[in-house]
């Protein structure tokens, strides 16, 4: 079977090939987005793409400044991420539930000239705004802060009409965030011709998507994942999607799916996990129009994956992909889904595993992933370390091990270094023992991963307590507590187990492979 390749022009500019091209096909009327009951048609999206390009320019923003987007799922979302690309700037998507300390940081590593924002973004910011010295503009979705611009101002007082920048394929399009073994964000870097390689190899080659399909992500706009899910991967072909602004719990994704009749639908193993334990669920909810069901961001447990077939009829497509990547590179395919495992390397990407020193493994041993992608980030923004570590020439080291059957199957054995990978977001142990022994009875902590009742990775802290604090059951439930007060939730260890002292090396690193070998 011949390889895919995908035609990119020399000149191309990813908003002109995702919006403006409907428009001039005839497409203006069919809708793009379902939200909150009502539906946007692409020539809506494509009038306020052009007001807000051009609000960006009035405000002086230029050709490969970054532009910070901190919203939830919601129509502004593309029409802040098309109107900067379309005039050659960096959409750059964070977290919109982060704490004011973490946009600072990403403040000053991305330099962003503006940033728009939700008004409980917003809020966080403010108290840290002198600290981001790049940071021009504020524009706030949604209530005004004090210091900040209207976005609704912003675009009524725009023109409607705007060009293009020129850009090539190989322009910067936009920055995906992900986390280094420091916990340290770190911005992998995409270019034009990244979003319509994506959008062919896996969201046509794979999904299958046409403009007949109503997409439904329950993973976010601001992951890669996401942003291919509910953003490029239908507007490749004329399709649409449901955006839901906030976090998608069990209960909440079936009333999305009976009520907005999508036909595919992408999330994380845990969300699929947390929607078995809704007692009734089979008979309470229509899942009718479902096609296809896909998860990734982590590894589905084997158990998942019967249970959710034997329940609601449909197989669970497990996939794997990064940010570095910017979407996926192994995937199951539909109706050649083997349970437990990862699936195929996807045509048009290369996959081979090897070992500690770079020479193949044989088969059914497991090796560090290494892939070809046509798709993949060509660095880290001013991270030359980690960029000569995982850009390795044509290669792309993912930093999780595999093993590879007779039949060309991929399987997951974890990552090769410390991350633990919780809900589809990776979680750096580093940073959870920080927020740990900020507790004022605790002396250190290691954390690692450990798979709960369902296989699903969670975050378990090994404690040393100061002297004169006794170990129990209510002081680990506080431990919890404190640290859901300072980190997302996810982040949380799931289990607090008091030690007497913690596994280190010479030069007092913790080990946690012998913590996990005590597990």
């Amino acid at each position: 079977m011949s390889t895919p390749v995908v035609e990119v022009p020399e000149r191309f500019n990813a908003a002109a090939f995702f919006v403006d091209r409907h428009l001039a096909e005839g497409r203006g009327s069919r809708p793009v987005f379902r939200y909150q009951g009502r539906a946007l048609t692409y020539a809506e999206l494509h009038e306020r793409v052009d007001r807000f390009g051009n609000a960006l320019r009035d405000l002086g923003v230029e050709v490969e400044n970054r532009v910070l987007l901190i919203l939830p799922d919601c129509p502004e979302f593309a029409e802040v991420f098309w109107g900067a690309i379309k005039i050659g700037a960096v959409p750059v998507p964070v977290n919109p539930w982060l704490r004011g300390a973490d946009y600072a940081f990403l403040f000053e590593d991305s330099r962003a000239k503006a940033v728009v924002a939700a008004a409980e973004a917003a809020a966080q910011i403010a108290p840290v705004r002198d600290q981001c010295r790049s940071l021009r503009h504020i524009i706030v979705v949604g209530d005004r802060s004090a210091n900040a611009l209207a976005y609704e101002d912003l675009l009524a007082g725009a023109s409607a009409s705007l060009a293009p920048a020129d850009t090539s394929r190989d322009d910067v399009a936009l920055w995906g965030y992900t986390s280094g073994s420091t916990g340290k964000p770190k911005a992998a870097v995409h270019l034009q011709q990244d979003l319509l390689q994506a959008a062919d190899l896996v969201g046509q080659q794979i999904f299958g998507i046409t403009h007949d399909d109503l997409i439904f992500s329950a993973s976010k706009l601001f992951f890669v994942y996401g942003l291919g899910n509910s953003l490029y991967f239908p507007a490749r072909v004329g399709a649409a999607s449901v955006l839901v602004p906030e976090r998608i719990e069990a209960e909440r994704a079936f009333e999305v799916i009976a009520t907005e009749r999508p036909t595919v639908f992408f999330t994380v193993a845990t969300l699929y996990s947390r929607m078995l334990q809704v007692e009734g669920a089979e008979r309470r909810f229509d899942l009718s129009s479902l096609r296809l069901c896909v998860s990734s961001g982590e590894a589905l447990p084997t158990a998942v994956f019967h249970a959710w077939k034997s329940r609601f009829g449909h197989e669970l497509l497990d996939v794997v992909g990064s940010t570095e990547a910017l979407h996926d590179f192994i995937a199951n395919r539909p109706g050649e889904v083997r349970p437990g495992a990862s699936g195929k390397v996807i045509p048009g990407f290369e996959a081979r595993l090897v070992d500690d020193r770079g020479n193949p493994v044989l088969e059914g041993n497991v090796g560090h992933l290494l892939i070809k992608a046509p798709t993949a980030a060509p660095y880290y923004w001013k991270r030359p370390l980690q960029t000569r570590a995982t850009m390795l020439g044509e290669w792309l080291k993912t930093g999780d091990m595999f093993y590879q059957d007779s039949d060309a199957y991929f399987y997951f054995c974890g990552r090769s270094d410390d991350m633990l990978k919780v809900g589809g977001m990776w979680v750096s142990p580093v940073e959870v023992e920080g927020a740990i022994v900020e507790h004022p009875a605790v002396v250190e902590a290691g954390v690692i991963g450990r798979p709960d009742g369902d296989g699903l990775t969670k975050p378990h802290a090994f404690v040393v307590l100061k002297a004169g604090s006794v170990p129990s059951d209510r002081l680990a439930q506080e431990i919890r507590e404190f640290v859901r007060k300072r980190l997302p939730g996810y982040k949380a260890p799931r289990w607090v187990e008091f030690v007497p002292d913690l596994p280190k090396t010479a030069t007092g690193k913790v080990q946690r492979f012998r913590l996990r070998s005590k597990d």
